[in-house]
């Protein structure tokens, strides 16, 4: 009896790990759906259109949404509709968010490895390297939120009986080219300055390798980042850049992913509305460490006169 039951024990083993060597052989590929982060949530491109991401070799790696000036459109209202609740939190606060992104970054270090590897044709050691450096730059600026105000602010001297005190205010609505070949380390370095000071951000990833920038909305969508401070969008780069730096509802743009033809270009457009232009650099080593100028790129000085002594409790601001 029991050598019956022995051999039939066996005979279902077998069977169970045919089946099972079958049924792993018939599955399909699931492979990972990219969409844009717009509003704290990811549509499609409005226009359906999408495009092959390939890796260094050539070899293909996901469908990319390919944004339209709708889908831009769109973030600029997501952005400025976010921008009064970003920049009217707390220093503090806005450092805590932060720090709680870089949290969630960590947690996903291996996706974020692959893909970056994959994007920059690089090993898996040299690639975690690169996320590595990201996370404790998201980090970095984190620990800025509520510094940055000492650096750039501070009472005046003036001749007569005022207070005289600057302090720092965000600019607003910021468009971000996302550099081209840095495609996580050179991505955290523009985005993380712009909303650690209290701006919102509209994101075009770089057009080559988007898929570490599109990997980063699904963090910030399942993080503390109110939905409309960050906006992602994918695409062709000059398509998309094009109708932003012209929107009179953006406030800024940042040159980085745009090469000398197209910042021309760009800056063209963005001086019908007097935005902030921060220009491209000749090289941007991304790996240096960053200092405060993409921080205060983005900033503008309040200046407030108030009276001393006897004079009343009342100021007025210019």
């Amino acid at each position: 009896m029991s050598e019956k039951t022995g051999k039939n024990v066996k005979t279902d083993t077998a069977e169970t790990a045919d089946t099972a060597g079958r049924t792993e052989q018939q599955r399909l590929s699931v492979f990972k759906t990219y969409k844009l982060y717009v509003g704290g949530k990811f549509p499609r491109s409005e226009s359906g259109r999408v495009y092959e991401v390939t890796d260094s070799k050539g070899t293909w790696l996901a469908n990319a949404p390919l944004s339209s000036r709708k889908d831009a459109r769109d973030a600029v209202v997501a952005a400025r509709k976010a921008f009064g609740g970003w920049s009217g939190a707390t220093a503090y606060n806005r450092g805590q968010v932060l720090y709680r992104v870089a949290e969630m970054l960590e947690g996903r270090r291996e996706q974020f490895a692959a893909e970056v590897a994959d994007a920059e044709g690089l090993s898996m050691a040299e690639a975690a390297a690169q996320v590595d450096a990201a996370v404790d730059r998201w980090v970095w600026y984190a620990g800025w939120t509520d510094k940055i105000a000492q650096v750039v602010g501070g009472g005046n001297p003036v001749a007569g009986p005022f207070f005289n005190l600057s302090s720092p205010e965000p600019t607003g609505v910021v468009t971000v080219l996302a550099p081209r070949e840095s495609s996580f380390l050179g991505l955290v370095s523009v985005i993380a300055p712009v909303i650690a000071t209290g701006n919102t951000a509209v994101v075009i990833a770089s057009e080559k390798a988007p898929l570490p920038a599109l990997s980063l909305g699904e963090v910030l969508a399942t993080s503390d980042v109110p939905g409309g401070v960050v906006n992602i969008l994918s695409g062709r780069t000059a398509e998309i850049a094009a109708p932003l730096a012209a929107h009179q509802d953006v406030n800024a743009i940042d040159l980085a992913g745009a090469d000398e033809a197209l910042a021309k270009e760009l800056e063209i457009a963005a001086a019908d509305n007097l935005k902030r232009v921060l220009r491209p650099q000749p090289v941007d080593n991304w790996t240096a460490m960053p200092g405060t100028d993409r921080m205060t790129a983005f900033l503008e000085t309040k200046t407030v006169w108030h009276p001393t002594g006897s004079l009343g409790a009342s100021g007025s601001a210019y």
